[in-house]
Parts: C-alpha cells; structure tokens; sequence
C-alpha cells in the first residue's frame, strides 16, 4: 500500500455510459478506481504517472493518495478534480486548454513511469496493421499495400531511434479524458502512461478518432515537436487505428458505418505527404 498527498482538489466528471477498463467509486474528496483489467500494469503505470505530476507541482491531475496495487483487483485512491469531459467540439479557449495542459504535462519528468519500463518504440503497433490479413475492402486493400511499402521508407529507422527529449507520456487522448472546469483542462485516466516523446503524443492526439472534429494539421501546429517525427507517428498511429477498425476489431462496433474507409483514406493522404 502507498500513500501520497492530500485530496485537495475534485474530480466531479461525467463518466462515460460504458466504463470497461475500470469501475470508479466516489467518497467524498477522493475517488476509488478499481481496475477491471492489470495484465499490462494499468494501475502501476497510473499510481507512478500520478507521483510523478505531483512531485513536479502540477496543478493538472489528479492527486494520488492511496494504493493497493498487490490487491485482485488492484485499487488506486485519488482526489476529484473539477470539470466536465470536453466534447470533440471544443472551444477555442477549451483547445488553447488542452495545448496548456499537454504542454505542461511534458514538462513533468517521468521518473516512477521509467522504473516501471525505460523508453522503446512504437513499431509493434504498426506491425499489427501490416502484419494481418490483406483487408478486402477496396479503399483498406490501397492502404495496406501502401503501408507495406512504408516499412521501406526511413520512418521506422526515425521512430527506433531514441528520441532527444522523453515525456512523460498520456498515450490516452480521448476527448472524455480532458476536464475543463471554467478556467484550465485537468486530465485524468493515466493508465496508459509511459514514457515517450512530444511528437509521438502528438500523432497519437491527433489521430485518436474522437479528435476527428478537429483539424489534425491545425492541432499540430500548436506545439513545437520534431516535425519528421512527428509525421512518421502519425502515419504509425493512423495505421494502428485503422487495425483496430477491421471487421472483428475493438473499435469497429463504436462507431458509424463508413469509418474504416473513411480511415483507410486517411492513412493514404498521410502516406502520400
């Protein structure tokens, strides 16, 4: 068991209508998240993640304040924070938010994420898109021929090499992950934490499917990243997504029909720049 900090500040989000990684239990200040799943360390990654903001002052997270990590299942304490989850509609002073809040979040250093596991790349996410069966839609079919090819190109040499500058990394941007509360964006659920760097969260923001509603290339002119790294992991990402978008994919039921094309065409226009 473990303790840190007070429960100074609330957490009074609206939860999603479906919570399938994790159950959350409200007491007062705090809030209880009980892991439905820990196979890849979720609640290790978070309670470090959340250590690691509150060693560095962030007023951006939620506080931890207890664990039980060795419990089945593991429970991680924590204090509630103010705020709504942003729409994928947000507005200007809410994008400006979450640039401040991302900004701020790379400025932490990921010292109790990088004892759990130091830095590696991201190909594997990649290989599971190539590495799987030729899709028979015809938009999918282009985009996999054009991904196989990719792996010849020199962004997956860029993306092995370590990057100059490590973050500590969200890896989770979904809309529902950012609060604003009047004033700033507080983000929560860190159970994806790692380390990594500014322009692989970047791609990994802007082509998350909730952030659809945005324009992807305005949102990555907001920060200051590696731009051949940056495009890289977009592709990577898009890549990735469109995996997760196959007839019997995770994601493939959550959302309207068209998607995967829709997503194929994306993964091109990123492969043709």
């Amino acid at each position: 068991m473990g303790k840190r900090g007070d429960a100074r500040f609330r957490w009074e989000a609206r939860l999603p209508a479906v919570v399938q990684t994790h159950d959350l239990a409200f007491r007062g200040d705090s809030v209880v998240k009980r892991y439905a799943s820990w196979d890849r360390g979720e609640h290790r990654r978070e309670w470090a993640a959340l250590g690691d903001i509150q060693q560095h002052g962030g007023v951006l997270a939620p506080c931890p304040v207890e664990a039980r990590l060795d419990d089945r299942p593991p429970t991680v304490t924590m204090s509630r924070v103010p705020g709504d989850p942003l729409t994928d509609q947000p507005t200007e002073v809410q994008l400006a938010g979450v640039v401040d809040a991302v900004t701020r979040l790379w400025a932490v250093p990921p010292r109790g994420l990088a004892e759990l596991g130091p830095w590696s790349d991201d190909l594997d996410f990649a290989r599971r898109f190539t590495g799987a069966p030729r899709p028979t839609g015809r938009v999918a079919a282009r985009a996999y021929d054009a991904a196989q090819l990719w792996w010849r190109t020199e962004d997956p040499a860029l993306l092995r090499r370590r990057p100059a500058t490590l973050v500590l990394g969200h890896r989770d941007p979904n809309f529902a992950n950012y609060l604003w509360d009047g004033r700033q964006v507080w983000i929560v659920d860190f159970e994806d934490a790692a380390v990594s760097d500014p322009a692989t969260e970047l791609a990994i923001m802007s082509e998350h499917l909730s952030w659809r509603g945005i324009d992807a290339d305005d949102l990555c002119r907001r920060f200051d990243v590696d731009q051949a790294r940056l495009l890289a992991a977009r592709r990577l990402w898009a890549m990735f997504w469109l995996w997760l978008l196959r007839p019997d994919g995770s994601s493939v039921r959550r959302n309207p029909p068209g998607t995967d094309d829709r997503q194929a065409q994306r993964l091109l226009d990123l492969l043709d720049r």
